[in-house]
């Protein structure tokens, strides 16, 4: 199956609640970069569909969640990120 990059964006509404584990899930990606303080890139073979129903467990039911496949270009200014990565992951 192939792999794709995919963006992950969520807004945690929860003041003061930890979401250790959500990020832990997100870490269990063969892949990933942490991007800004709410979006990863994930490379995968799962789908966006199955990426959300996986990260949808650690979330409360207030909480917001997008899976976007990355595609061809992209520009970011001060990324968690290196540089590097984003290149070789997101821009491809």
């Amino acid at each position: 199956m192939d792999q794709h990059c995919y963006i992950i964006m969520y807004d945690l509404r929860v003041p003061g609640r930890n979401y250790t584990e959500l990020i832990d899930a997100i870490k269990q990606y063969p892949q990933w970069g942490h991007l800004t303080e709410s979006s990863w890139a994930v490379i995968t073979d799962k789908t966006p569909v199955e990426i959300r129903e996986n990260l949808k467990r650690y979330l409360d039911t207030n909480d917001r969640l997008i899976v976007v496949q990355s595609g061809r270009n992209a520009a970011w200014f001060k990324c968690l990120a290196s540089n590097s990565w984003i290149h070789e992951n997101i821009i491809k």
